[in-house]
Formats: structure tokens, C-alpha cells, sequence
């Protein structure tokens, strides 16, 4: 895998009609600066809009993967996404003149062919990958899907799929080393789909450009040339159409004897590479398609934010996510009203758990009260909002240049008293974000035991 961002040499261009949409367009791949990502322009549009592709801009996923950010609406970005994935290119402006890439031959190797027909050329900026420490994993029980990441030192996968088809049965691959094995072997695999749904994907307003030259159409019914020559009539075909022999539509050969499953993997490449981030670790995928996919690389950019949070903030120690010192670069808080020791886990955007040692030495003992000290339960409820200012504050970009203010506390509710030698357990989970205001709920434990728990709402604001 490379070590330096990629791109383009020169812009180049293609053109031709959308799989889904049936719209003619020009896409026009341009180089982009370091750190720029992949960015599709909407040059049909006013104002020229543009999406940057990830995850967090996904929109649909039926038969493909969408993409969307106000005016900007890009249809069907998958197997171009994935010959960036295979190239490993890190930076590209996409110009589109219409919305949805052209489908070529249903494969993504008219991308790479034209991408590599442009060069490519490292840049002066290092790569940043996601390195999978730990195995993750998505799993659909009742249709049979299974995603699990295993730490690699590459990028892997290993894909298996089990249609109930004579013409496919169970086919498997393992894609082991991309600059090896991407271009010859996995990118020209097409497209596919079987007669049975031919009928559902047109009532459903897909497969407007679709047609025998850019996918591949299995024979699954038991009534012969009839139910071809049926459907065939219903979508008025102009292409003729028989059963083939091979199970396949007018026997169009295939391109690999298990070229299903290897554009499957074309697809989670594709769909990975919305991560935002090139990733290192081993796939393994089971009856997987784009729903599945997307929610494993949602999972997947969780994780790299986390990684990145923990980055910025290094100085840590014990177990712990962020340690004292990190609090501090975080926080304005100082002594004595400082009073969180540790953040145990934080998911971006989402929940946040922090720990505060209580101890005799704390200088509110000496008058709450003497002879039996409590912690005050507004301090308590002080220091869960202090564990939510992290979360909120790493939601944003420059937190040290921000405050967090509480605006209000509903719901606070003290079941048991803290006293010195606990250890308070602080767990908030985010309900509400928008602009830079949230609502947050919160709980505190002692051990296993609800000590308080309380409702908050804040908004960030400049220090």
C-alpha cells in the first residue's frame, strides 16, 4: 500500500448514459490538492453544488449507493468510487454533467482504463489509514448477511455468496493485494441481476439505461423462452433475448467463472471507500450488498473519528481514552471546579463515558458536612455535564477555542448519596445536535448502582 496521497496527472473525460437513470452525462475526473478527498461537481447545476463523498452523504442504497448535500444529488457512485479504491487514489474532483456517472459496461474498469490513461502521481502529503486494531463486525440474522474486519497489515477481503441458482450456486473469492490483483482481476467484472427482478427494478423507476451490454442477466424462472419473451414485452426490449444454455441470458460469457462474486467485492470496495480514509484490515463478507456495506463503513468512520480524537489528544495512560492531561486541553475548567479525572470511551457525535475519583481531600467535604461528608448532588450533576462539554466539544472543530454553556437541567433525580472513596461513573448519550446547541442525557454510577441521572441542554460558544 502506498505511503503518499494520490491523484490524477491531467483531467480526462468519458461520457455515456447512467445505469439507473438512463440520463446521458460527461463526467470529467480533474486533479484535486492534498487532504481535498473525492468531490462530485454537479456542473448541470446553478452554482455548480458539489458532495463530497462519504458516508455522512449517503441518501439511498436501493440498487446502489447515492449520494447527496442540498442541490448536489449523485446517483449510483459505487463502482466509480471503487476504482479509486483499488487505485488508491486519494484526491479528485468528479464534474458531472448530468446525475449519475455513465455505467459503461457495468463495471468499473472504463474508469480505471481512463484513469490510468490520465497517469497518476503521489503528492507531497502522507496517507492517513484507518488501522483496524481489533475485529468489528455487521450482521443481518434473518437474510444471512455477515461483515466482520479482522486486523491485517493490507487491505483484504474475502467474499462468498450462495444465490439459489444453478448458474451461480456458491461462488468465493479473496482479493489479497490490490496492486496486484485490482486492475486485471476485479475490476472488469460486471454488474448483475436476474430475470426475476428485471420487472421490479423498472416498476421502481431503476435500470433506465440497463440493458444485456452492461449487465449480466440470470435465468431464474421454470417457464423457458415464454417468460423471457414476456418480460421482454412488458419493458419493450429492443435487444433479443434468449435462454442460454450457461443459465445466462443469450449465453453472454462471463468474464471470470465467478465474476458475480467479484463484482460483489467491486461493490464493498466501493462502498468502503466512504469511509473517507483508506483502511487497513481483512474483510470478510457473506451475502453482503449495499445496505450491509454502508452500515459496516458507518461503523468503520465511527472508529476513525474515535482514533483521531485520541490522536490529538496522546498524552494518555492507564486505559484510559483521554487521561488528565487531555481533559486539560480540552477543558477551561481548573482547580478546585475541575471534576472529571478520566474519559473511559467516547463515540463521536454519539455517547461519552467519564470517570471522577472522589476523595476526602475534595475542599467541599469540609463543610458538606462535617462529621458526614456528601458529595453535593449539584456537583454531581456539575461534574456529568463537564464529561457532556467533552463530548460536545469534540463534535466541533477548534474545541480549545470554545466554551460549553448549560442552558438547562430537567429530570435530575439523586438516588443515593456519594461519599468519599467512590468512584462516580459518568455515562451521557447524545439525543439531540443541531448547529451547536444538544440535548444530552445523563447518568451516574457508583459501581452498578443508578446514583443520579438528569436531562441537559447546552450550546457551544466562542471562549
Amino acid at each position: 500500500m502506498y505511503d503518499k496521497q494520490r491523484t490524477v496527472k491531467r483531467e480526462i473525460s468519458m461520457s455515456g448514459i447512467g445505469l439507473h437513470t438512463g440520463n446521458g452525462s460527461t463526467m470529467t475526473f480533474k486533479p484535486a490538492p492534498p487532504n481535498t478527498g473525492i468531490r462530485f461537481v454537479r456542473a448541470d447545476l446553478p452554482g455548480r453544488p458539489s458532495v463530497i463523498a462519504d458516508i455522512d452523504h449517503v441518501v439511498d442504497i436501493s440498487r446502489g449507493t447515492t449520494l447527496q448535500d442540498g442541490e448536489a444529488k449523485v446517483y449510483t457512485v459505487e463502482h466509480v468510487l471503487a476504482a479509486f479504491a483499488g487505485l488508491q487514489l486519494d484526491n479528485m474532483v468528479v464534474e458531472l454533467s448530468g446525475n449519475e456517472p455513465p455505467v459503461g459496461d457495468g463495471s468499473a474498469k472504463p474508469y480505471v482504463d481512463k484513469l490510468l490513461e490520465a497517469g497518476i502521481e503521489d503528492q507531497d502529503e502522507d496517507k492517513v489509514y484507518l488501522e483496524i486494531d481489533t475485529p468489528m463486525s455487521y450482521n443481518e440474522r434473518e437474510r444471512g448477511v455477515d461483515l466482520v474486519v479482522a486486523p491485517s497489515d493490507d487491505l483484504r477481503i474475502t467474499f462468498m455468496i450462495d444465490y439459489k441458482s444453478p448458474a451461480l450456486g456458491t461462488q468465493y473469492t479473496t482479493l489479497v493485494d490490490l496492486e496486484k490483483e485490482f486492475v486485471e482481476e476485479f475490476a472488469p467484472a460486471r454488474t448483475f441481476c436476474f430475470l426475476s427482478e428485471v420487472e421490479m427494478l423498472k416498476a421502481g423507476g431503476l435500470i433506465r439505461g440497463g440493458g444485456l451490454q452492461n449487465a449480466i442477466v440470470i435465468y431464474d424462472s421454470d417457464l423457458g423462452q415464454v417468460e423471457v419473451d414476456r418480460i421482454r414485452k412488458a419493458l419493450d426490449l429492443k435487444e433479443k433475448a434468449f435462454v442460454g444454455k450457461t443459465g445466462i441470458i443469450n449465453d453472454i460469457p462471463l468474464r471470470f467463472y465467478n465474476e458475480p462474486v467479484r463484482h460483489k467485492t467491486l461493490d464493498l470496495l466501493g462502498d468502503l471507500f466512504l469511509i473517507g480514509v483508506p483502511f487497513k484490515g481483512h474483510v470478510l463478507a457473506a451475502r453482503s450488498g449495499h445496505k450491509a456495506n454502508v452500515a459496516l463503513a458507518k461503523q468503520m468512520r465511527e472508529l476513525y473519528h474515535k482514533k483521531k480524537i485520541a490522536k490529538k489528544y496522546s498524552r494518555q495512560a492507564g486505559g484510559a481514552f483521554l487521561n488528565i492531561e487531555a481533559i486539560l486541553d480540552i477543558m477551561p475548567h481548573r482547580y478546585p471546579f475541575l471534576l472529571i479525572d478520566r474519559i473511559l470511551d467516547l463515540e463521536p457525535d454519539k455517547r461519552v463515558v467519564g470517570i471522577k475519583n472522589v476523595t476526602i481531600n475534595e475542599p467541599f467535604f469540609q463543610g458538606h458536612f462535617p462529621g458526614h461528608p456528601i458529595m453535593p448532588g449539584v456537583l454531581v450533576l456539575e461534574a456529568m455535564a463537564q464529561a457532556g462539554g467533552i463530548l460536545l466539544l469534540n463534535a466541533i472543530e477548534k474545541p480549545q477555542e470554545k466554551v460549553v454553556y448549560f442552558m438547562s437541567i430537567d429530570n435530575a433525580k439523586f438516588r443515593k448519596p456519594v461519599v468519599p472513596g467512590d468512584q462516580l461513573r459518568f455515562e451521557l448519550d447524545m439525543k439531540v445536535f443541531r448547529r451547536n446547541t444538544c440535548k444530552m442525557a445523563g447518568r451516574a454510577y457508583v459501581g452498578d448502582d443508578l446514583v443520579a441521572e438528569a436531562d441537559f441542554m447546552a450550546r457551544v460558544m466562542d471562549r
